[in-house]
């Protein structure tokens, strides 16, 4: 088996294992890979992450012209900013999670900083997520959003909508955006309840050895 054979394997095996879990439900949801020749695989518009096939995944060249399969998913714009913002991105990976879409309808929350301190994990897989105003879906203001951050930003969570989460390959993509999920469910339910945050030290701490670009 190639190595493009095997992660249309895998895109359609981790999409499944989410949507099964109710991670992202119906045909919302979508995740892209960058091949070793500077190509994309894409899930297609209007799919289910429980009912992928292989063979139909969007294929595209460096040059992002769509080669074979379905038609992409509408949020390429999403896509394409991660991937020319930030070097290091393998794969991105974006849900409609219900506790993170909560998380960000919320009137105080930080949106230079959405996620509470609460747990080392996201702050290691995360850093700090941004917050981006509510956009049509699809709209390629998005993308434009996204390359404001100058790349600084490796998840954001889009208002009204859902995260999306950049990673150096596929595994720590859907990794993160799971932790992102978790963290944003810890949020509500510890919501009022005063909950003993990390220190600003462990924070910088964790930022400076997994995270550096939290900072910037």
């Amino acid at each position: 088996m190639t190595i493009e054979s095997n992660l249309r394997e895998s895109i359609c095996r981790l999409a499944k294992s989410m949507f099964d879990r109710g991670l992202t439900g119906g045909a919302s949801g979508n995740i892209s890979v960058r091949l070793d020749d500077g190509g994309l695989l894409v899930t297609p518009t209007g799919s289910s992450f429980g009912a992928l096939d292989p063979a139909r995944l969007s294929l595209f060249d460096k040059n992002m012209r769509h080669k074979s399969g379905d038609a992409p998913t509408k949020e390429m714009p999403l896509h394409s900013a991660f991937y020319e913002t930030r070097s290091s991105t393998g794969a991105v990976v974006h849900l409609h999670s219900t506790h993170s879409v909560a998380l960000s309808m919320l009137p105080d929350i930080n949106p230079d900083d959405v996620l509470p301190p609460l747990t080392p994990y996201a702050i290691m897989r995360l850093g700090r997520v941004k917050l981006l105003p509510v956009f049509m879906p699809g709209d390629t203001a998005m993308g434009d959003a996204l390359r404001g951050l100058g790349g600084r930003r490796s998840a954001v969570l889009l208002a009204n909508h859902g995260p999306v989460v950049a990673g150096h390959d596929l595994e720590g993509a859907v990794n993160a955006i799971e932790e992102l999920e978790e963290t944003a469910k810890l949020a509500i339910l510890t919501r009022g309840l005063s909950p003993r945050h990390l220190t600003s030290s462990q924070i910088a701490e964790l930022n400076r050895k997994y995270n550096p670009e939290a900072n910037a």
